[in-house]
């Protein structure tokens, strides 16, 4: 596409230049920009198709230069970067060293906050208002961009109740496209629902008043007659009654795809005292026929070729992911034992549980984003004799750290969390990165914290923890489950498996890293470096009697993660060894360093880390040089 407007959008400011034709083509260059980056590379797209209009109106009517503008969730934000002055580098979004593809601060003064989490906007932006008027900035307006999937979290109607008492001057837009990653789900979803299909609240209005003003009134008695009159149709009608009860004035419901009309809404709601709640449709992937008809595959398709209306998917990978090892142990458990069920928080998509949604329904819970609820849930459930499966992505089941501690570990239930996207998840970034787990989860008495070495492990550990009597947490990685040729030893709780031993030292790897720890091995022992490898397989309880052999028996030892070193897995054996009064001199920790790690391909960032193969045998030969053993460094 020739490209007339967008290469001119330096900020914002400059829309306000444009006539409603020249807006309306904008809108048209921007879903071509959207459209040309994801033919090439996974990105977030039917979410972006959706909020072209609704971006374009905000920017239109507001200044943000000075005004808050606070999007949730941040993967919607492409149009967002593409008109504040971020179009000329937007090939590189996703890529490392490139853009971020949610908001962030350190590109732009129009990022806020690094949002990659749902359901916080409402809070942030209560806080920026409050913030800004008690600092004398009270002319500064604040808008919350919330997506009706993110509508049911616990926390944004914390903040709503919030806002109703504080009686601030704020705008949430509720950008309702009937969709999360996956359809919306609940009692909520189904009050929005309503709302589609009797949109008549502001045109009732106007009736209202006019009946009003036509009936006799006699008194006070009719006059509440008719006020409860009133009440009734506007319940009757349209749903915004819940928003109005919350102490929100309800706009809407509004087309979100009616440039003309979203600005005159915008405007009119602009400068009404107190929280408002205004009410847009929107259709996740509106503009680009494919992704409209089928949105839970275009949130983050493959990279694909045009043809018109018409896709052709480019050639993928056919490795299984541990993603795909781990569903299909789950779904095989669910078939033998009555008693598994799974919960997840919206995220059926990409745990890969759609079969499991499709042949087991009385068994398969969609919580949505509520992930504290889905923890507190799940032990319930346990408590009456289900076997549980918690499937949430390791940086979403830090919302419910509470719970894990509260409703699982302290009363010991048998609660399984399979934390997919454990370690880098790549071009997500540092918002979806699961660093933190194994340090949050082995600080809790009775959990048991596993993680798989290779695919063979995977299945295995899967049903190891649904025969375990207590709560389990097992972690994987977005990545190819690989199959390390051997004969697998069996899972028994707390012991690792040696692969091999090695004279001058060895690898004791933690999860994931496994295959690239047997590679650094056999490229060492072609210099003639004899290290071992070992699969520690559990954190919690730590194989000490391994441990200890690997400290006597060999040069040095090397912890491998990927996760934050920060209280992980060789924070654990350092305790370990100190307790028992072994030698830590020649131990080296090998994981995240202590600071968010930038966005990239997971190859490119491992490397950039030293936890690939090269990387871990670099560092076996400074250990080996520093301790006077086998071969000098190089």
């Amino acid at each position: 596409m020739d490209y007339q407007l967008l290469p001119m959008i330096g900020s914002p400011a400059e829309l306000k230049t444009l006539s409603d034709e020249q807006l309306l083509r904008l809108a048209r260059e921007i879903r071509e920009a959207l459209c040309s980056v994801v033919a090439e590379r996974p990105a977030h797209f039917a979410s972006n198709l959706g909020v072209v209009e609704l971006c374009l109106a905000l920017h239109s009517v507001f200044d943000f230069s000075q005004d808050r503008l606070i999007w949730d969730t941040g993967h919607q934000i492409y149009p967002h970067k593409l008109i504040t002055g971020r179009f000329p580098e937007f090939d590189t979004i996703r890529r490392k060293g490139g853009l971020m593809g949610y908001p962030n601060p350190n590109e732009s003064d129009y990022d806020l906050f690094m949002t990659g989490h749902a359901g916080a906007s409402v809070s942030t932006v209560l806080g920026l208002k409050t913030g800004d008027d008690l600092r004398g900035a009270g002319e500064r307006k604040a808008v919350a961009v919330l997506g009706d999937g993110a509508l049911p979290s616990g926390i944004v109607f914390e903040a709503f109740n919030n806002a109703a008492e504080l009686n601030k001057n704020l705008l949430v837009v509720l950008n309702d496209n009937k969709m999360g990653i996956c359809p919306r789900v609940g009692g909520l979803a189904k009050y929005l629902d309503r709302a589609r299909v009797a949109p008549f609240y502001n045109g009732l209005k106007k009736d209202v008043s006019w009946l009003l003003n036509h009936l006799p009134v006699v008194g006070e008695p009719a006059e509440k007659v008719l006020v409860q009159f009133r009440d009734a149709l506007k319940t009757f009608f349209h749903g915004g009654m819940i928003f109005e009860e919350l102490g929100f004035r309800y706009v809407g419901p509004i087309d979100g795809h009616d440039l003309a009309s979203l600005r005159n809404y915008l405007e009119m709601v602009k400068d009404v005292k107190g929280p408002v709640l205004l009410h847009v449709f929107t259709e996740k992937g509106h503009g680009f026929k494919p992704a409209l008809e089928n949105p839970v595959k275009f949130h983050t398709p493959p990279p694909f070729s045009r043809n018109g209306d018409s896709v052709e998917y480019l050639a993928q990978s056919g490795s299984r992911a541990f993603t795909h090892e781990i569903s299909e142990a789950i779904y095989e458990s669910m078939q033998d034992d009555p008693r598994v069920c799974v919960l997840t928080a919206a995220m059926c998509e990409g745990n890969k549980l759609q079969k499991i949604r499709n042949d087991f329904p009385d068994r398969f819970f969609d919580t949505g984003i509520c992930e504290g609820h889905a923890v507190a849930f799940a032990a319930g459930m346990a408590k009456a004799g289900m076997r549980p499966i918690v499937d949430i992505y390791s940086t979403f089941l830090q919302r419910s750290y509470d719970q894990i501690f509260q409703e699982v570990a302290l009363q010991d239930l048998p609660v399984t969390f399979c934390l997919d996207r454990a370690g880098l998840t790549g071009p997500d970034g540092p918002t979806h990165h699961g660093a933190f787990d194994n340090t949050y989860m082995r600080a809790f008495p009775n959990i048991v914290v596993m993680a798989p070495g290779d695919a063979f492990d995977a299945q295995a550990m899967l049903k190891f923890a649904l025969s375990h009597p207590g709560p389990v947490s097992l972690r994987y990685p977005k990545c190819t489950a690989e199959r390390i040729d051997r004969e697998p030893a069996e899972i028994s709780l707390g012991s690792a498996e040696v692969l091999r031993w090695g004279e001058d030292g060895t690898f004791l790897v933690f999860g994931s890293l496994l295959p690239a720890a047997v590679e650094a091995a056999e490229s060492l022992a072609l210099d003639g470096l004899d290290v071992g490898v070992v699969n520690a397989r559990f954190l919690r309880p730590l194989d000490t009697e391994v441990l200890g052999r690997a400290l006597a028996e060999t040069g040095f030892v090397i912890t491998v993660e990927e996760s934050t070193l920060c209280g992980g897995f060789g924070s654990a054996v350092l305790e370990a060894a100190n307790d028992a009064g072994w030698p830590t001199g020649r131990l080296k920790r090998l994981g995240l360093p202590d600071r968010f790690i930038e966005h990239g391909e997971r190859g490119e960032l491992l490397a950039d880390l030293g936890l690939d193969a090269q990387g871990l045998a670099r560092t076996a030969r400074q250990m080996a040089a520093r301790l006077g053993t086998g071969i000098p460094a190089h």
